[in-house]
């Protein structure tokens, strides 16, 4: 896994499924982070081959859920993120992924109250210890690529000490996000605060906040000196924003979205959830389109609203996978 001069697809909650993350890589996403998995959720997992579809599936013992979903076509881009508190059950939920994926990473940023209460996410930072043990026993015990994602500290001494203390452990790359904990997603990330980050290690950096047309790629590499960089939002917005050939219409993203969740069997409320933010953005959901999306109960509902109902038919009737 090569961390120099790539565009990277964040972790996003309920957004970065496997449909997603196919949709950043067709427009030039050249690495997608899937959603953050708590290691408790994954250890009650089993994998299974899913040969209708196509796909590896991580699902719940004695349930049909669907944990976590990858196929042959994103083995060599795709990074399983973990929520833990716990090295030895970190590295065992990695365990049980890391021949399907190309690298595991640590989420080290999460501020939501569920990830920081459980000891996961941001509460970390305060924990340095406890961050050497969970990335020292992965990098132990796997040949797989580990990494992490972070964000500021209270000072920027502060951020570089911890990301000289990550470095030691042998991450293969460290993302970090322009942002405090206590930071709103409107307050402007400090670019300058990762290029301190930069400039005091030697691996791979990847740089992370305020990145929202293709030109902010080499805007936020020109002003921290990162190693590649890693989009959210923008991404969300419309996944054409990786395309060096320019954006292509929110509208027709939206289309090739609904259309590859009908391909991959993607769970219903991710796939509501994550349209639906797509509306906000450009629209809003009290609006026709919105509420559609609102009532919709099922795929079929969405393929229809979406003019996707011949194709939802075929990819049902198997006539796609046989093709």
């Amino acid at each position: 896994m090569d961390y120099r001069n790539k565009l990277v697809l964040a972790p996003m909650v309920r957004v970065g499924t496997l449909p997603f993350r196919l949709l950043a890589a067709q427009y030039g996403a050249d690495i997608t982070y899937g959603e953050e998995i708590i290691d408790h959720k994954m250890l009650k997992c089993d994998r299974r081959i899913n040969e209708l579809i196509g796909c590896t599936d991580f699902v719940e013992k004695g349930t049909d859920s669907v944990v976590f979903r990858t196929c042959d076509e994103e083995k060599d881009r795709v990074v399983f993120q973990i929520g833990t508190s716990d090295a030895v059950r970190a590295l065992t939920a990695a365990q049980l992924v890391c021949n399907d994926v190309a690298a595991i990473d640590i989420n080290m940023g999460c501020p939501k109250a569920f990830s920081v209460s459980g000891g996961m996410g941001a509460a970390l930072l305060s924990k340095p210890e406890l961050i050497h043990d969970i990335l020292t026993t992965l990098r132990r015990n796997l040949n797989t690529p580990v990494t992490c994602k972070i964000r500021l500290l209270k000072s920027p001494h502060e951020t570089v000490e911890l990301a000289k203390r990550i470095e030691k452990t042998g991450v293969s790359a460290l993302a970090v996000h322009g942002r405090k904990v206590t930071d709103r997603p409107r307050d402007p990330a400090k670019w300058n605060e990762i290029a301190d980050v930069v400039s005091a290690l030697s691996i791979p950096v990847i740089a992370n906040g305020d990145v929202f047309e293709y030109e902010d790629f080499e805007r936020i590499k020109s002003a921290t000196s990162a190693a590649s960089v890693m989009v959210a939002r923008g991404a969300l917005w419309n996944a054409s924003i990786f395309s060096p050939e320019g954006e292509v219409s929110h509208e027709d993203v939206k289309r090739e979205y609904i259309r590859k969740c009908i391909l991959w069997d993607n769970d219903i409320k991710s796939t509501k959830y994550t349209v639906k933010e797509m509306i906000i953005h450009y629209s809003c959901l009290e609006l026709a389109e919105g509420k559609a999306v609102t009532k919709s109960e099922s795929t079929a509902d969405l393929a229809e609203l979406y003019g996707q109902k011949e194709y939802y038919q075929l990819v049902k009737q198997g006539s796609f996978y046989a093709s």
